[in-house]
């Protein structure tokens, strides 16, 4: 007898056939509409293996409506959706998609950056708003990208390919990790401080770290006040990681520039968000990782890991 899976949104046809090929799939049909609570917890109680994203939460509700569960595909790098502790005591295998979306999230990130220093969101609409009739000294002005200084918190995959694309606007490039990166530091011409430093000296700041209890809130008041008066913060990690209402002040005291922003607390965020409102933001829908080639991959990994696990097969990245 086939393993029976559950996909909690609509993937691309191939990769369905690749899962089809050894289980019988139950997937949500509705493209842009995340499962409900609801029929999550339905269709979840006779299933071998789940495949979700970070649109779905699966708590201790869901761990226990799922009695026959042995292995929660998650397609996406992070996996703070996903009650760990309580899939670890129950046996659950959890796997994720790391690697294959550090180029495409690290492209974004600098995109991000760039629209944010220079302003672009902002003279784009300052065009299409029929504001622009005539050319002066200081119009929209923003701030230099070649040769500021770049400031990178968590230096992991994604980290290091910010830091390469830096090197080629000749950023000088500081970064704070969990541990020291030597290594690094020699091949890429990078220098470890501590984070408070990063933030005085640095331009741009970067947040690359993990969501974790510990990494919560790890930008707020205090962090921001340490800022640069012109410096830029863009996070393109996890919402929760920079206090939104501490951001929303220190922009609007002019504290700090301006902010780019990938990833939200709530998401999808609100449109009532006060950040929303701000000029000297950059506000995007969490496409860290939308490229149609990265997204075809990260459907292909999650894939792959659901079906070794379910054969009893160890896949490739295995969070718990």
């Amino acid at each position: 007898m086939k393993p029976k899976v559950l996909i909690t949104r609509k993937i691309p046809q191939q990769i369905v056939k690749e899962i089809e090929s050894i289980c019988d799939v139950d997937m949500w049909q509705e493209e842009d509409i995340p499962i409900p609570r609801e029929e999550l917890k339905k269709r979840v109680k006779k299933v071998d293996g789940l495949y979700c994203l970070l649109t779905e939460t699966i708590d201790d509700e869901i761990f226990n409506e799922a009695t026959q569960l042995k292995i929660i595909s998650n397609m996406a790098v992070g996996y703070n959706n996903i009650n760990i502790e309580t899939a670890k005591k129950k046996g659950i295998m959890v796997t994720n998609t790391p690697g294959v979306l550090t180029e495409t999230t690290a492209d974004l990130t600098f995109a991000l950056l760039m629209a944010t220093s220079r302003r672009l969101i902002e003279a784009s609409q300052y065009i299409s708003q029929g504001e622009w009739t005539t050319w002066s000294p200081m119009q929209l002005t923003g701030q230099d990208v070649f040769g500021a200084t770049l400031g990178i918190i968590g230096m992991g995959r994604i980290g290091e390919a910010v830091a390469k694309r830096a090197k080629g606007f000749d950023m000088r490039v500081l970064y704070y990790n969990r541990s020291q990166k030597t290594e690094l530091e020699h091949k890429l011409d990078i220098r470890y401080t501590e984070m408070d430093e990063l933030l005085r000296l640095s331009d741009f700041v970067v947040v690359m770290v993990p969501y974790k209890p510990e990494t919560k809130d790890l930008i707020s008041t205090r962090e921001l006040e340490l800022m640069k008066k012109d410096s830029i913060l863009i996070n393109t990690s996890r919402g929760g990681i920079v206090n939104e209402k501490a951001l929303y002040h220190a922009l609007k005291n002019k504290d700090i520039w301006a902010a780019g922003m990938d990833v939200f607390e709530q998401e999808p965020v609100s449109h009532q968000n006060p950040l929303l409102t701000l000029p000297n933001v950059v506000a995007l829908p969490h496409i860290g990782s939308a490229s149609v080639k990265t997204r075809l991959k990260m459907s292909q990994l999650a894939a792959e890991n659901l079906i070794l696990g379910l054969m009893n097969k160890k896949p490739a990245h295995i969070v718990v």
